[in-house]
């Protein structure tokens, strides 16, 4: 009898000792807190534009950031506020893509907009 009890309390102290340890394993899960916006501009045959001036303008303190276009066309803003809403838009060979707009209620941390100029 004695030996049985001496079991069910070993075996319940091993459990209440491990228990904890078992939740600090457990990765959590990181919320993002940044943005990153991607994308290419070509031309309406979806040709690539290098050298199209995109524009990113964070709609709650109108400040307007610039990208010029790469070699493939591609361009990228990186590190910008989830709780931002932005407009986008591609200039270039005197010609300009339609305005874009990501906003908040997006949840996705990394957004592609591909600028078709126009």
């Amino acid at each position: 009898m004695f030996n049985r009890i001496g079991l069910i309390f070993s075996l319940a102290l091993i459990a209440i000792l491990t228990l904890p340890s078992v939740g600090l394993a457990q990765k959590k899960k990181k919320t993002p807190v940044e943005r990153t916006i991607a994308g290419i501009v070509t031309t309406a045959e979806e040709v690539p534009v290098p050298g199209a001036v995109v524009q990113l303008k964070n709609l709650k303190t109108l400040q307007v950031r610039s990208f010029i276009a790469r070699d493939r066309g591609d361009y990228i803003f990186q590190g910008l506020s989830l709780d931002v809403d932005y407009e986008l838009k591609a200039l270039g060979n005197g010609k300009e893509s339609a305005l874009r707009t990501v906003s908040t209620f997006d949840p996705h941390p990394s957004v592609v907009l591909n600028l078709k100029l126009k």
